[in-house]
């Protein structure tokens, strides 16, 4: 609905080119969806509260006044800043609803009803529009009126119970990875529902919680129990299952080490001094490796310790054994593949600041996505997706002057609402 500016590609020539979307969310695994989505080309349209917009404004790291937090996610977005609980207000979003392609939520269940956005009501007359909802534990349920966030599910999915040193430290992942699953198997869901589209004609309603996400990334581990009945338990820096695998000391600085087949476990003990080490009776298999993991490390690492782990990291790459070094963010951007991939980008916020952000992860045809938009401010879009929408520039000032809308240069502050159950 807004000219792209920032001097980056059109999206046209991307396979969701033409495709809108109604962004309702906030936090992180909604933003995080449609960031995926304007990466394939869609455009996004992000509807925030007139009170303070999307909570993560206001969660830090900050660049000045700029919440990085938020930055992050937001990119390629416009943003429309609303009241959502008058009248007009709630007469505009069902406008804006009935004119896009998708809408994409994460109220509490029952919420987008009080809006005037139930689903059905809405396809009743626009058929083919996909409506996808994240919530915390579930649409339904006794804890689906329940707010949920990353480390709840985390928690309750059992994720943290196999995160750690050992049963008695177990840790939350590093980063909200149960909110970035869960945007991304939103925009799988969004996707697949698109295309039914284009041969029935019908949307769909699509829905994922925190707590779903989190179980179905259990994998293995889940499924250990539920056909074994063992309960797994951290391994540190282990792999829980296969050996050699992990973090080893060398004279330096501790290495990752991946082997996964027998062709890597003899190449590795060769390289590392010691062939005979393959043939060991208590190692010649991938199930007494585990088993003997913690005797099979100590004589490893004696190995490892005649060599710097950046001389070890290059001798294991060349022999095709997966291996690196752990770094720190400084040193991450600092890696040569890293540039030259050209994961970072520079943008324009509004305000003309710059904005060293990192693009969408997911290349078409070879071209990786560029960054048609800086991440907006609370309502910096608001008078040109009103346009876009058909209202005349003294409706638009109109709906401005009476506070159902704010744009940017008269966006309301307080805190923003407290509706939305998924993180």
């Amino acid at each position: 609905m807004v000219p792209e500016r920032n001097g980056s590609a059109p999206a046209s020539a991307l396979p969701l080119a033409g495709i809108t979307v109604l962004d309702l969310t906030r936090a992180l695994a909604g933003p995080y969806a449609t960031a995926l989505l304007s990466d394939l080309g869609a455009t996004i349209t992000k509807v925030e509260s007139i009170k303070g917009g999307d909570s993560t404004r206001g969660w830090p790291p900050f660049d000045g006044d700029h919440s990085l937090y938020y930055d992050s996610t937001n990119r390629g977005k416009s943003s429309i800043a609303l009241d959502f609980y008058s009248a007009e207000g709630q007469a505009l979003l069902k406008r804006m609803a009935l004119a896009s392609d998708v809408v994409i939520e994460n109220f509490r269940p029952g919420v987008m009803a009080d809006l005037g956005l139930d689903p059905e009501l809405l396809r009743a007359e626009q058929p083919g529009l996909v409506v996808a909802s994240v919530s915390g534990f579930g649409a339904t349920g006794p804890l689906s009126q329940t707010a949920g966030l990353d480390q709840v599910a985390q928690g309750m999915s059992g994720l943290m119970s196999v995160t750690g040193q050992d049963a008695e430290n177990v840790y939350r992942v590093g980063i909200p990875v149960i909110d970035i699953f869960s945007g991304i198997f939103t925009a799988v869901g969004i996707l697949a529902s698109l295309v039914d589209r284009e041969r029935t004609g019908a949307g769909h309603t699509v829905s994922t919680s925190l707590l779903e996400a989190a179980l179905a990334i259990s994998v293995f581990q889940g499924q250990r129990f539920l056909s074994t009945g063992v309960v797994p338990e951290p391994q540190g820096n282990d792999h829980p299952v296969l050996a050699p695998y992990g973090v080893f000391a060398t004279a330096d600085i501790p290495v990752i080490i991946a082997v996964g087949n027998e062709k890597q476990w003899r190449d590795l003990c060769e390289l590392v001094g010691d062939a005979s080490l393959a043939d060991d009776p208590q190692l010649t298999t991938g199930k007494l490796r585990t088993e003997h993991r913690a005797e099979l490390k100590e004589r490893l690492e004696a190995l490892l310790a005649a060599r710097t782990g950046l001389d070890w990291v290059e001798a294991f790459r060349a022999a095709r054994i997966p291996t690196g070094p752990i770094y720190n963010y400084a040193q991450v951007f600092e890696d040569a593949q890293v540039k030259h991939l050209d994961m970072v980008r520079h943008v324009t916020r509004a305000d003309g600041s710059d904005l060293p952000l990192l693009r969408g992860p997911l290349s078409i045809d070879g071209v990786a996505p560029s960054i048609r938009k800086a991440p907006p401010a609370l309502g910096e879009d608001t008078r040109a997706v009103l346009d876009a929408l058909g209202l005349t520039a003294e409706q638009v000032q109109g709906l401005i002057d009476s506070g159902v809308v704010a744009a940017r240069d008269g966006a309301g502050t307080g805190s923003a609402d407290a509706d939305s159950a998924g993180g």
